[in-house]
């Protein structure tokens, strides 16, 4: 993602479930700013402070199970998965990132619960936080908002008596 996330199509109506927050503590300063922002965008949606769940996992590559444990629990409309990997002088980078994005897809594929990205993949720290807040906007922000919109089409689809 080159710039910043397209504007959400439609806002969700308020009062709308409880969603989950998960938070790689690896580049905490950094994925702490992810967070404010996810929890920003919930309460501008108006999902309050208290229908709004964080759980902190050691890294990124944690994310997956986390939030695949918390969609099977039929607590959460949505869970956004926010996280920071900087690429260093080795391959790590490649294996955390790519299994990172692989298992928030299963899990969300698996549960039928809209778990989103919001894991910044970047060359430098420069780089991280202009994503984390700065000039490039906020993944965790970005990640709140696809929860939310994906919660809305979920809901308007799923079948009479699931709603």
């Amino acid at each position: 993602m080159a710039g910043r996330a397209p504007a959400p199509r439609s806002r969700p109506r308020r009062g709308r479930g409880r969603f989950a927050i998960v938070a790689a503590r690896f580049n905490e300063p950094i994925v702490k700013q992810l967070v404010d922002g996810a929890l920003a965008a919930f309460a501008a949606a108006g999902v309050g402070a208290s229908a709004v769940d964080l759980q902190w996992v050691p890294g990124s590559f944690e994310l997956p199970l986390a939030a695949h444990t918390l969609a099977r629990s039929g607590r959460y409309a949505g869970i956004a998965c926010v996280g920071c990997v900087i690429k260093g002088e080795t391959p790590h980078f490649d294996f955390v990132a790519g299994q990172a994005a692989a298992g928030i897809r299963e899990a969300s594929l698996a549960t039928g619960i809209p778990i989103t990205f919001g894991v910044i993949t970047s060359l430098t720290e420069a780089q991280a936080w202009a994503r984390a807040g700065g000039d490039v906007g906020n993944r965790g922000a970005e990640a709140a908002e696809a929860a939310l919109e994906m919660a809305e089409f979920m809901k308007a689809r799923a079948p009479r008596g699931r709603r």
